[in-house]
């Protein structure tokens, strides 16, 4: 298992046994992973990778439909390690590069398959807040895990209408550059 940290040092904000989970949740190509790893570093916190990147770079392709579930419960896991790490280290965040969540939805938009949503809702509920990632950046092919820029606007309304539906903290993160990180830090005060 993969586990990205920015720092050693530690930082106490809020209680020291339960850190927050912060899930960046977007289309492809709208700066998770950019925003996940700038919040990490700046607030000395772990921070937890896409499994979804790993799993395409290990086997070459992307996963099949009866491979979804499989991501979605290991990107679960590698939440709760992080978690687990943050806890040890008194950090007051864990980070997270997308949810099992968003696997959810791509299931249902890819293959038809909504199957994942119960149990991706039930997941998300961990979460402290949400980022989520606005689609107004430029995309940027990524190895096998992109379909290509005409998805980013259907997908970022399943995720909005999700998030709506199930009333948990979201905020959205909008902009070009330092203002995507200006805005996420807002968020997080």
């Amino acid at each position: 298992m993969e586990l990205a940290h920015a720092g050693t040092s530690r930082r106490t904000i809020g209680p020291l046994n339960s850190p927050k989970l912060i899930c960046l949740l977007g289309a492809e190509s709208t700066g998770k992973t950019t925003l996940a790893r700038q919040l990490a570093a700046h607030f000395e916190c772990p921070w937890v990778p896409e499994h979804l990147r790993a799993f395409c770079d290990e086997r070459g392709r992307t996963p099949t439909r009866e491979e979804q579930s499989e991501v979605l419960e290991t990107q679960h896991r590698q939440v709760l390690a992080a978690r687990e790490v943050a806890r040890q280290n008194s950090a007051p965040f864990v980070f997270c590069d997308t949810a099992p969540l968003l696997t959810a939805i791509y299931s249902d938009f890819v293959f038809g398959d909504p199957s994942l949503y119960a149990h991706a809702r039930a997941l998300h509920a961990s979460y402290g807040l949400t980022l989520f990632m606005a689609p107004d950046i430029d995309w940027v092919a990524d190895g096998l895990q992109r379909d290509g820029a005409h998805v980013r606007a259907p997908v970022s309304q399943l995720i909005a209408s999700e998030l709506a539906a199930m009333a948990l903290p979201y905020v959205t993160i909008a902009g070009q550059g330092e203002q995507r990180f200006k805005s996420a830090l807002q968020a997080l005060n």
